[in-house]
């Protein structure tokens, strides 16, 4: 279960620094989101993705790599200490960004696999700051509901939601086609 720490300012990033060694924890807009052990199929479904796009991307798409938490993400490239996640999946593009202990400035496609404890904060919060940092595509893949939401930001934004029986691909690879109830 997930939980948000309070308190009467801001916290920073070294808030989250101080925390228990091993406890996961994202910092986003000040607040501080504890985040509870993944359950087996949560991780089932992050591992299956991940290593279908991880093969798709392969030697194919440049420099463009795939990562999966926990690996802290600084979506402000100017490291503004309120905007720390660790996105479930996300797609790099820009080698630059990967830095020694951290990617510095916003991904290129996250995918938030959605718990009942952390839906509600993926389709809304991280998809506002998602938008706002710059990242070009964002999945909600939600297992309790059977649907993905996917936001394509950009010129031309939208949202759509799918269920996990349809073939859905990522406007970034258009060829890259994916049916979720075919990796689970």
């Amino acid at each position: 279960m997930e939980s948000v720490l309070y308190k009467d300012d801001d916290y920073t990033i070294d808030d989250l620094d101080n925390l228990a060694d091993g406890q996961r924890a994202e910092l986003i807009d000040g607040e501080i989101f504890l985040m509870a052990s993944p359950t087996p199929e949560h991780q089932e479904l992050v591992v299956a993705l991940l290593s279908y796009i991880h093969n798709y991307l392969n030697g194919k798409h440049g420099p463009c790599k795939a990562y999966t938490a926990p690996l802290d993400v600084y979506l402000d490239a100017k490291k503004t200490r309120k905007h720390v996640v660790q996105p479930d999946i996300f797609v790099l593009c820009d080698p630059d960004k990967k830095q020694d202990k951290c990617i510095l400035g916003a991904p290129d496609w996250v995918i938030e696999v959605a718990s009942p404890s952390t839906a509600s904060k993926d389709r809304l919060l991280k998809a506002y700051w998602y938008e706002m940092f710059g990242v070009k595509e964002y999945w909600v893949v939600n297992r309790t509901t059977e649907e993905v939401l996917i936001y394509v930001y950009g010129d031309h934004p939208s949202s759509n939601t799918y269920t996990i029986d349809d073939e859905i691909a990522p406007t970034i690879y258009p060829d890259l086609k994916i049916r979720i109830r075919e990796l689970i």
